[in-house]
């Protein structure tokens, strides 16, 4: 398959969590054709198959980045199979931090701690961003997000505003738009439970 690198930064902005994912897209082309044949450069065409090779977040371009994995594999990769996140990473509140080293040590014992995926739950955002293929169904006034793992989706409607009163959802209520050939989107009324988590190395959310 004929891999074609893109950076496409997906913005996502929580109650009480943000973060920014880079995605490598497969072979889609950066701006949607117009009705008439010509090339539209205001709204680019995100339509397609995206991958990332890492297990969390990519690392910011500067200031402090979102947790990470402290268990590496020889080659220095993360260690899927050991979730260590590092609980010193100044982003964390103390509580926050204390929890993900106490996950941390469950994982390090060969156990597994309780998490959406294990327990079989729709995974919240920005948790599900560990999926390491999406498929971006593009339509104007809505795209659709498909994640190959539990077949789960999401619909960010575009150009609107947050429901005045949101019920609160394992995915939240998602509106979005462009800015450039950014695609933002703005995530709230993620619902939140004792499961719930930002990544899978379990940090809370508060």
């Amino acid at each position: 398959m004929n891999l074609q690198r893109r950076d496409l930064f997906l913005v996502l902005t929580l109650a009480a969590a943000a973060a920014m994912p880079v995605w490598g897209q497969d072979a889609a082309p950066a701006v949607a054709p117009a009705r008439n044949g010509a090339q539209s450069p205001a709204i680019p065409d995100f339509s397609g198959i995206w991958v990332h090779p890492s297990l969390g977040f990519e690392s910011p371009v500067s200031g402090p980045g979102p947790v990470r994995n402290k268990s590496r594999l020889p080659s220095g990769a993360s260690n899927f199979d050991q979730l260590v996140g590092d609980y010193t990473n100044p982003i964390l509140q103390p509580k926050a931090a204390e929890v993900v080293k106490k996950r941390g040590e469950i994982s390090l014992s060969g156990r597994a701690f309780p998490d959406p995926d294990n327990q079989c739950r729709l995974q919240p955002v920005p948790y599900v961003f560990w999926n390491f293929e999406i498929q971006m169904i593009q339509q104007p006034d809505r795209i659709i997000i498909l994640y190959h793992h539990d077949h789960q989706f999401r619909q960010v409607r575009m150009n609107q505003p947050h429901a005045a009163q949101v019920r609160p959802s394992w995915h939240g209520d998602s509106v979005g738009h462009y800015e450039g050939d950014m695609l933002v989107i703005d995530t709230v009324g993620v619902k939140v439970d004792r499961y719930s988590m930002i990544d899978r190395f379990g940090t809370p959310y508060n």
